[in-house]
């Protein structure tokens, strides 16, 4: 059913946490099933310097945090602008179907991320 990658995100997620002001975070709720994200960025000019989540949620939700996080990591603003469901996807190794919110809920903390 999963990956072989996205279960070792599940299971040895990296980045965990919550990242101290002036690094911001922002929090995500997918309404339907109740899936949280919160990101954490500091940022180095225009460079995401640090990144960590917490994730409330499913197997898939929580891989795709820690997958996130890392993808975050050493992107600029501009290169962040571009992220789209597919790059979770890929760095998953793909999601089922019933699983394609967890990607959704990661493109929402970019958009927010980016507003704040």
């Amino acid at each position: 059913m999963y990956s072989t990658r996205l279960l070792e995100h599940f299971q040895s997620p990296s980045f965990v946490g919550v990242l101290p002001a002036p690094a911001v975070t922002v929090r995500v709720e997918n309404p339907v099933c109740g899936d949280i994200l919160q990101l954490s960025v500091a940022w180095d000019g225009d460079t995401a310097r640090e990144a960590a989540f917490q994730t409330k949620g499913c197997t898939a939700s929580i891989a795709a945090g820690s997958a996130l996080a890392a993808w975050v990591t050493g992107k600029t603003r501009a290169e962040l602008a571009t992220f789209t469901t597919a790059v979770i996807e890929a760095e998953l190794d793909g999601l089922p179907n019933e699983s394609k919110h967890a990607a959704v809920l990661c493109l929402d903390a970019i958009k927010a991320l980016l507003r704040a």
